[in-house]
């Protein structure tokens, strides 16, 4: 079988791959890339609008961010970095706009109000106390507290409905949220990428095995789904985003890096409004807090989605349990993903986390009445027939080796990088492809240290993302300029509005 040579393969052709193979054109114009999907379309899995919450993970209303210390203050320094993070997603998109690369912003983002929404007087305290926390930063200027029901009538009139009037309840608002497609933005960037000619596109092809030889070439084996026919290519580098397919893909490389890391597959399901009436009348993404036990993704929201230019209302995820690591993969998945390397840890973080499973043995004997009373918390007044259940996205969370645990059961995302650099792949869930930006600017920086470091990397780094070196953080004044001069060229609902 003869071999053809490139210079990058990307495996999996959702966010991640399409986020790497634009900064790689702009930073290398020259590279010649390849990219492997086995659907017969890009953005079918993780990156598909309604396997994902849409949401612009930027902190704003996602409680699991902000935790409560056992003094009772409320730490939001994973919640700083993330906002900086989605911050530099946006100015990595709205640059991508000014070149003329995603000609309609509109199609991908949009402004919805993040709002988080809890009830109890110990919630409520929360609530208050994670305020003021936040709003002492630039990052989260302007975000609004009420306790008020008339202001939250105001806010929220269909979650308002029919609620007991004596019910503790408090919300926050950040007006400045959004709503990402982030199916529809893949698309337009391997749709510019295809047609300017930076990469090759494969759809319905599969990877099916992967080596290192004496060469210090990567050597992929990859087969046609339609025609059935298999070729080769050597590669000098690889990077593996197929989301809950990655795992099985990494072991297969042999790498150091790859041992005794394991994945727990837990999919979900949304409520989706069928009556138009009830979808117009809400107009935010009100998250609420996680049941004890339950995974990150699982944390419940009434979202207001706008999905190939209509407007949508979800409510969930609910959460459940296949062994497919992919929506449209294989129940053999799991235990097919288990090796001598990392038996041991799985074993562990399973008994580690029993609640978790208790948890999702829950979900899975949820009968349609179970479900609408957990809608009932959000929408008092919702009605079963109003609803339909649909299937969400496949997540992978990852399970790494402890010293003193054995196991431990994560619940972000791992960046897996071979000891040279030339061998990546990215393994987890939220707040995944919000900060696939972030996430890729680190894969750069550790596979090529030595470009990075150099002067024509660093202009062309700061080309893509003007902050790019500096601190959203620390800097208040360059993070409101950039938030202000992103909202602005994506068309998004600025400070100051």
């Amino acid at each position: 079988m003869k071999e053809q040579h490139t210079d990058v393969v990307l495996i999996g052709a959702g966010i991640m791959s399409a986020t790497l193979a634009e900064m790689l054109r702009t930073l290398e114009p020259d590279w010649k890339i390849e990219v492997f999907e086995r659907l017969d379309q890009v953005a079918r899995e993780s990156s598909d609008a309604m396997n994902n919450a849409g949401t612009g993970h930027s902190a704003f209303c996602e409680l699991n961010y902000t935790p409560q210390l056992a003094d009772g203050s409320v730490d939001v320094s994973k919640a700083l970095k993330i906002a900086e993070q989605f911050e530099t997603s946006k100015e990595f998109w709205a640059a991508l706009a000014e070149r003329g690369v995603l000609k309609e912003p509109g199609a991908f983002i949009k402004s919805v109000p993040h709002m988080s929404l809890v009830w109890g007087e110990e919630n409520v305290a929360y609530l208050r106390k994670r305020h003021q926390a936040l709003t002492a930063h630039h990052l989260f200027r302007g975000m609004k507290y009420s306790e008020d029901h008339e202001q939250l009538r105001q806010w929220i009139p269909l979650i308002m409905e029919g609620r007991d009037p004596d019910q503790k309840l408090a919300a926050t608002l950040m007006e400045i949220g959004t709503d990402v497609n982030f199916g529809s933005l893949t698309r337009a960037m391997f749709d510019h990428l295809e047609a300017s000619g930076a990469l090759h596109l494969h759809c319905a092809h599969e990877v099916r095995d992967i080596d290192r030889e004496a060469d210090g070439l990567w050597h992929i084996n990859v087969k046609d789904l339609k025609s059935g026919k298999r070729r080769g290519l050597a590669a000098r580098f690889v990077f593996i985003g197929a989301g809950g397919g990655t795992l099985p893909l990494l072991e297969r490389t042999g790498i150091p890096e790859a041992n005794g890391l394991g994945g727990f597959p837990v999919s979900g399901q949304w409520l989706v409004c069928k009556n138009p009436a009830v979808v117009e009348r809400h107009a935010a993404k009100v998250y609420g807090k996680a049941a004890v036990g339950s995974p990150p993704m699982s944390v419940p929201h009434l979202d207001t989605r706008v999905i190939d230019g209509k407007k949508a209302l979800l409510f969930g995820p609910y959460a459940g349990f296949s062994t497919r690591f992919l929506k449209q993969g294989s129940l053999f998945d799991l235990p097919g993903s288990i090796t001598p390397g990392n038996v041991g840890p799985m074993i562990s973080a399973g008994l580690h986390n029993l609640p978790l499973t208790r948890y999702l043995v829950e979900q899975v004997m949820q009968s349609p009445q179970d479900r609408l009373e957990a809608l009932r918390d959000f929408v008092p007044t919702a009605q079963l027939e109003e609803w339909e259940l649909e299937t969400a996205g496949q997540r992978v969370q990852v399970i790494k080796k402890d010293k003193k645990q054995g196991g431990v059961l994560e619940f972000g995302t791992e960046l897996v990088v071979g000891a040279e650099g030339t061998m990546s792949a990215l393994l987890g869930a939220s707040p995944g492809a919000s900060t696939a930006v972030w996430i890729m600017l680190e894969l750069v920086r550790r596979c090529f240290p030595d470009k990075v470091q150099s002067a024509e990397w660093q202009t062309r780094l700061q080309e893509m993302i003007p902050s790019y070196g500096q601190s959203l953080i620390t800097n208040e004044e360059l993070a409101l300029r950039v938030r202000r001069d992103s909202a602005q060229k994506l068309g998004l609902r600025s400070d100051s509005e």
